[in-house]
């Protein structure tokens, strides 16, 4: 049965995700991701399992939500594109999944009130602050709505870098890696454009230290390589003597 954007809010305000059909879906998702994707997470423990919180991906492939959701402990919110909800069969999936509809490309006053609306009741909020995929190398620019919301909220920032859903071999992505950052509190801060830049400052640079690690380690098959090369040295330095 299809339903409107405004029927789409309403439900993510008021029910939220489905609770044994988040949780089925999440672990069969893991199991098969787990073995197809080779993906790994890292700093969990700095994700708070009670309580509103606004975690801040960097933004890289459509994949980024889902990889986001199902290695944490707690159903996460997401907001998605308004068509995909629109008079659309799978609408109903998406939103017991825990995705909620947004106008891209214009204020979109709904969204807001229902991200409001999720931390409110203490749920946690995913947010892209960069407000679109960034296909180039590189991150973009963080914008302030995420760090707003969590201002007004009294929510903690959390940051939280993904490599690796940018490079996929059809349909999954290959070796994803999720590392969560420490925390950033807004204790102390007002929702105003200001302090909102000065959340958002304290959390990026954290993802953008990490994206930058792990996009310039040397790949395994250069590490293997120069191990190889090393110990070839080695042996023919002994060899000499």
């Amino acid at each position: 049965m299809a339903m409107t954007n405004a029927e789409a809010h309403r439900i993510a305000r008021e029910i939220g995700v489905s609770g044994p059909f988040y949780w089925a879906v999440k672990l069969l998702a893991t199991l098969i991701t787990k073995i197809l994707c080779g993906f790994s997470a890292t700093g969990r423990e700095n994700v708070p399992k009670t309580g509103p919180i606004v975690i801040v991906p960097n933004h890289k492939s459509f994949w980024d939500p889902f990889f986001v959701a199902i290695v944490l402990r707690r159903p996460v919110h997401f907001m998605g594109k308004a068509d995909y909800f629109e008079d659309t069969w799978y609408a109903r999936l998406f939103l017991a999944l825990g995705a909620f509809p947004v106008r891209r490309g214009e204020s979109d006053a709904e969204a807001m009130e229902t991200a409001r609306a999720i931390l409110a009741r203490g749920d946690a909020l995913a947010l892209f602050p960069e407000g679109t995929r960034v296909r180039d190398e590189g991150l973009g620019s963080p914008k302030r709505g995420a760090a707003r919301l969590a201002i007004e909220a009294g929510a903690p920032l959390i940051p939280a870098t993904i490599t690796g859903t940018e490079k996929r071999r059809w349909p999954l992505p290959r070796k994803v890696r999720i590392a969560f950052g420490t925390p950033v509190s807004v204790a102390g801060l007002e929702a105003t454009p200001e302090d909102a830049a000065t959340a958002i400052n304290a959390v990026w640079p954290q993802i953008s230290d990490e994206y930058g690690r792990w996009m310039t380690r040397p790949t395994t098959v250069a590490a293997v390589a120069a191990a190889v090369g090393l110990g070839g040295w080695v042996v023919r330095q002994k060899l000499k003597k």
